[in-house]
């Protein structure tokens, strides 16, 4: 992929804040750019990373507020209001991943993911989510990952999707409580302002609705994708007017 650069202008539209917020930032050195004599650049990769890992660490109120500013800010390319019934279907779901490590639960959601249709190359895909584990997990508290492409890539994918996997065993995938996690989302966008919207959307729904140990309870891959819907809606109900 190109190396591409950004300015201040674009990146804070690509994350949703305002120019002023992204300076500050800067001042800071809480976000990656470089300097080109008196102007401040920024690296796409490098943004793609430092803001996904942002998303997963955003507490309750912050990532409320986040994901209220994600929703205005993917309008021109979301039609509706929830995202999963577009992006995930019960033959997208494993209940019963027989994986024991986390190099395997990468290979096969892969593997699951190439059954979608919507995956053009499948050794690239496990290549980048290889390199993004190694910059930093993406498991989360409360035992649910979040595993995604390293930069999103729109020649990845004939569309967006998720894939879910719910594991036989527990396995230590490097969540921050040191826990361990059974509940695999592998996000898989072609546009970068929806793939930070998605794992948003995804966050909000784990921090707001039961839906893990409903995930967890469900008997088959069909009422796994009906509690999905519903849980989504039970989450922007209670944050979106």
């Amino acid at each position: 992929m190109a190396y591409e650069i950004l300015s201040l202008d674009a990146v804070a539209g690509y994350l949703h804040l305002t120019p002023d917020d992204v300076a500050q930032r800067v001042k800071r050195s809480e976000i990656p750019h470089e300097k080109r004599g008196r102007r401040i650049v920024f690296s796409k990769e490098e943004i793609d990373q430092w803001a996904s890992k942002r998303v997963l660490s955003l507490p309750g109120q912050r990532l409320t507020e986040y994901h209220r500013k994600t929703t205005l800010g993917t309008r021109q390319i979301v039609s509706s209001r929830t995202l999963l019934p577009d992006m995930i279907q019960p033959g997208f779901i494993a209940p019963a991943l027989p994986a024991k490590t986390k190099s395997s639960v990468l290979h096969e959601l892969v593997a699951l993911a190439e059954t979608t249709g919507r995956l053009n190359n499948p050794r690239e895909l496990v290549a980048s989510l290889e390199a993004r584990e190694a910059l930093c997990s993406t498991g989360m508290p409360g035992g649910f990952a979040l595993p995604h492409p390293r930069v999103p890539d729109p020649y990845l994918f004939e569309s967006s999707f998720i894939v879910l996997g719910r594991a036989v065993q527990n396995i230590f995938f490097g969540a921050p409580d040191g826990n361990p996690t059974d509940l695999f989302f592998l996000i898989c966008c072609q546009d970068d302002r929806l793939h930070l919207h998605t794992l948003a959307r995804i966050c909000l729904i784990a921090k707001k609705t039961a839906i893990l140990e409903q995930l967890r309870q469900s008997p088959d891959a069909s009422s796994m994708h009906a509690a999905l819907l519903a849980a989504e809606e039970e989450a922007l109900a209670e944050t979106i007017t």
